[in-house]
């Protein structure tokens, strides 16, 4: 599969497959000639007398001042070195690759007016693995992520730095290495590099890959915990959620039948005297389901933002430049708050029915040991699954409901969804440690439970864990076992669907 920039439609799969190297992605003639185009409207603006923001004059509140044709060069380079002022860790190398796919997406649509070399040079670093190192913090989030970008696109320049495997050096240095000289920038570029929604985007794509699989762990994991509570499955019925059938819930709840079918440890109680199980286990659709809303909104979202131009000023003719707020992050910030609470919920309900397994219900013995008193068994994980939930909580403060003007009140309202973004990966990391808590809970529950077999999948979900991690028999040593279910979830080793 070939996909073509500027033309084709970047969605979740295809984005990722890109970054991947399983789908191949290149300049058509078409996206060719939109880019020529559009460069052509730009140079005959920038040797005009009349004053068009971003080509002939300064930036924020220095766009009233116009600049000359010898002048414009200059001044988007010095655009890039002033606006390169992150501070923080590095970003992942994988999330800086993602921004310079979806920017070179963005520019070939033709209307930012980069030259085509420009572009060229840019697919060049993603072929090369030449992958810029971008500080993680920094960016309000408009005017778009000025200075992720900038630190992204400083390597044209000669400048900035690069990832050699694990190791940060001098892009000069690779470029050298590679017979790329540095570039100059030409009118309008340095703008058109500069503004845009990239780190926010690929920070969410990152996101939404995560959270799909552990939306769909969410549920097994839940269904083991069923299984080793002997819980009940009518609040799963297809009969309940017709009756308010949003989309999430539904999905939940045909997943969750689907996983107790032909279990015959839930078959073996179903004449039992309990008449209803607690929220974390019955309201699996209703709270699983929300989140799942939640990420099929973002992820709409999303994928608009993946195949839209959000550069300023937009150029539309040989005479006009329309500049506007497209690289305003709100529209991504807001949901990306949303999505926050909604990893964080998983994360949540995990945690309560982590408690529920260990309080000795049901045939289970407490604190999922056979010989407690000189044995703690499993009581201490539960500690950490609370921890991680209430640092979760206070990542989800919405940083779109804040704003810090800045150039002067030129940029009076930003979005802060680099944050957003940023915050959205944190609570899924700490995600992936509570639901990798309550699988190791399950599994220990459903070995109490082995007189009778549970459903195909619930078995072999066990079996991968215990492939890694033994039955608790007598006190151990637990962070190991933590540790190796943790990396099993991040490697996405267990059967979901």
């Amino acid at each position: 599969m070939t996909f073509n920039y500027g033309i084709d439609h970047l969605d979740l799969d295809v984005v990722n497959n890109i970054a991947s190297g399983k789908v191949t992605a290149q300049l058509t003639q078409q996206a060719i000639e939109k880019i020529n185009i559009s460069r052509g409207r730009v140079e005959q603006m920038a040797a005009s007398d009349e004053a068009v923001y971003g080509i002939n004059t300064g930036f924020g509140p220095l766009c009233d001042t116009q600049i000359t044709p010898e002048e414009t060069n200059l001044l988007q380079k010095n655009l890039l070195i002033t606006h390169a002022v992150g501070v923080g860790e590095p970003i992942a190398k994988s999330i800086s690759k993602l921004m310079l796919i979806t920017k070179v997406h963005a520019l070939s649509q033709g209307f930012s007016g980069i030259r085509l070399e420009t572009v060229e040079r840019m697919l060049a670093f993603i072929e090369l693995d030449l992958i810029p190192v971008v500080p993680e913090q920094g960016s309000v989030g408009a005017s778009g992520d000025l200075a992720p970008l900038s630190h992204l696109f400083l390597p044209l320049l000669g400048e900035g730095e690069f990832w050699q495997g694990n190791d940060i050096v001098p892009a000069a240095q690779l470029l050298k290495e590679h017979n790329l000289a540095p570039m100059d920038l030409h009118a309008k570029e340095g703008l058109a590099l500069i503004n845009g929604t990239q780190f926010i985007l690929s920070h969410a794509i990152t996101g939404l890959t995560k959270m799909r699989y552990l939306l769909d762990l969410a549920d097994i994991t839940g269904a083991m915990s069923i299984e080793g509570m002997q819980g009940s499955q009518s609040p799963f019925r297809e009969e309940l959620h017709a009756t308010r059938p949003f989309p999430g819930n539904v999905e939940v709840a045909a997943r969750m039948r689907s996983f107790f079918a032909g279990s015959e440890n839930m078959n073996s109680h179903t004449d039992c005297d309990r008449v209803q199980d607690p929220y974390s286990l019955r309201c699996i659709p209703q709270v699983h389901g929300a989140s799942r809303n939640a990420y099929n909104h973002l992820k709409d979202l999303a994928e608009i933002e993946m195949n839209s131009v959000t550069d300023n000023p937009i150029v539309i003719s040989s005479e006009e430049a329309i500049s506007g707020g497209s690289f305003h992050g709100q529209p991504l910030a807001m949901v990306l708050d949303y999505a926050s609470i909604a990893a964080s919920e998983l994360g949540n309900i995990s945690d309560r029915r982590c408690y529920l397994l260990l309080e000795g219900l049901h045939g289970l013995p407490r604190l999922l040991t056979s010989s407690g008193g000189l044995n703690s068994g499993m009581m201490i994980p539960q500690y950490a699954t609370a921890a991680l939930v209430t640092e979760n909580k206070s990542l989800c403060f919405p940083p779109s409901a804040d704003s810090v003007p800045t150039s002067m009140g030129q940029e009076d309202h930003v979005s802060m969804g680099s944050i957003s973004s940023r915050q959205f990966n944190q609570i899924l990391g700490n995600l992936e440690k509570i639901l990798a808590i309550e699988l190791m809970y399950a599994a220990q529950a459903i070995d109490f439970r082995r007189s009778n077999k549970c459903s195909d999948i619930i078995e072999k979900n066990f079996a991968i864990i215990r492939e890694k991690v033994a039955k608790l028999e007598e006190d151990r040593l637990l962070k190991p076992d933590i540790d190796a279910i943790i990396t099993m979830v991040r490697t996405q080793a267990f059967t979901v669907r």
